[in-house]
Parts: structure tokens; C-alpha cells; sequence
């Protein structure tokens, strides 16, 4: 299994290669240009990518998915609580949960007016169940892991790495150190979601901003 980033704005989009490859997440708008380097640094075909699995609609987070899948073919992936948001293009973002997450959610809330989302269309919308990335070459499922939003979702393989979009934060400025994230819509269903994570074994987190980390560092913060 290899696991490359691509830094597309202020996300992360992580290329997972196995047998075939997968794209997590789609990048802030603005920005296809530097996917599309990054994907040539790291060696890798447009083609190559089957699928692009949104772990949630947010504008940082789909920004450049209408650009990517007609690069590469690939299938979007969606959760049908978010479908509409991608497939109409509007600009999404949840409410701030710390005092941090207001002040800054504000100043962000602000900045996302001057950008615009091209609407995508979606070809697999997923429900709470876990789906099977076994048609992708990938050995690892999709999980329904909602409270970040209302549709968001994690890729888990079976090696434990688990791609979790904004359930945790890992760096400045959003948080110091891994942490839950700063912006939420259900606070409560989002410490579920990652209980449900911790049961399924997963090992190391891969968030959306900031560094990859061990499960370990955050789980004291879920349970508490």
C-alpha cells in the first residue's frame, strides 16, 4: 500500500494506491494547478486515480473535483446527506465549537465569499452503511462518520490507516497538536463517529489539515 499527499490549498488530498488507485478528497478551490503538479512530482497517471471519495462537502474540500474527475474519469464518491451540495456547488462550512473555532470560523466564513465551486457530478452516493472499496482495488471501506457534518465520512483500510477529513485537526492554526476539530455541526455524533473508529481498530489518522498522527494521541479527548 502507498500513501502519498498532495497539499492542494490548505488541504490535504491523499493518493492510497494498491491494486488500482483512489483520490480522498478534492482540494480548495483555485487550486487544480497544484494537484495536478503534485500529481507529477509523485509519478503518478490522472488515470491512474478510480475514484475520488469526498469525506465531506465543505468548499476547502471540494474545490477542485469537477477539474479532477474530468482529468482523470474517476467516480466521485459521495454521502447522500452531502450529494446536493457537491452537485450544485455551493459553499458549505460548519459553525465554530471553541472559542478559537468562532473568531476564526468568522474570519474564514469571510475569506470562502471570493471563491466559487464548480458543481461535479456524483456517480456512487453512499448511505450509513459501510462500503466496500474492493471494486477500487483498495482493501478498506468507506464509514458513514457523521458530526463534523452531517455527511461525512472516513475511509479506513484494513491495514488501520483511517483518512478522516476534519474529524480531528493536527497543527497551527487550527489546533495545537491533534485534536478534535475546532468546527462542528453535532459535537456529540462526532465523538460517536470516532468511538466507532477506535472499535474498528484503526491505528494511525490521517486528517485533512495537518500531519498524520497515532490514534493513541487523541482517543483521552474522545472518551472524556
Amino acid at each position: 500500500m502507498d500513501i502519498q499527499i498532495i497539499k492542494v490549498g490548505v488541504d490535504n488530498c491523499y493518493i492510497i494506491k494498491h491494486e488500482r488507485t483512489i483520490l480522498v478528497d478534492g482540494g480548495m478551490p483555485g487550486e487544480f494547478d497544484k494537484f495536478s503538479k503534485g500529481l507529477k512530482k509523485i509519478g503518478i497517471n490522472p488515470k491512474e486515480i478510480k475514484a475520488i471519495v469526498i469525506t465531506h462537502c465543505h468548499w476547502d474540500h471540494i474545490g477542485c473535483t469537477k477539474e479532477i474527475k474530468d482529468m482523470t474519469g474517476a467516480k466521485v464518491v459521495v454521502q447522500k446527506y452531502e450529494k446536493n451540495i457537491l452537485v450544485k456547488g455551493e459553499l458549505a462550512m460548519p459553525p465554530g465549537v471553541t472559542r478559537w473555532g468562532k473568531i476564526f470560523g468568522a474570519f474564514l466564513n469571510s475569506w470562502s465569499k471570493r471563491f466559487s465551486i464548480k458543481p461535479s457530478e456524483v456517480d456512487i452516493v453512499i448511505g450509513e452503511e459501510d462500503y466496500s472499496l474492493e471494486e477500487f482495488g483498495i482493501k478498506g471501506n468507506i464509514v458513514f462518520t457523521p458530526g463534523h457534518s452531517p455527511g461525512s465520512i472516513s475511509v479506513v483500510l484494513d491495514s488501520g490507516n483511517a483518512f478522516v477529513g476534519d474529524m480531528a485537526m493536527n497543527g497551527l492554526p487550527l489546533t495545537i497538536g491533534p485534536n478534535l476539530p475546532i468546527f462542528a455541526e453535532d459535537m456529540p455524533a462526532l465523538k460517536n463517529s470516532w468511538k466507532k473508529l477506535i472499535d474498528k481498530e484503526v491505528k494511525k489518522i490521517y486528517p485533512a489539515h495537518g500531519k498524520p498522527f497515532p490514534v493513541g494521541k487523541l482517543i483521552r479527548k474522545v472518551i472524556l
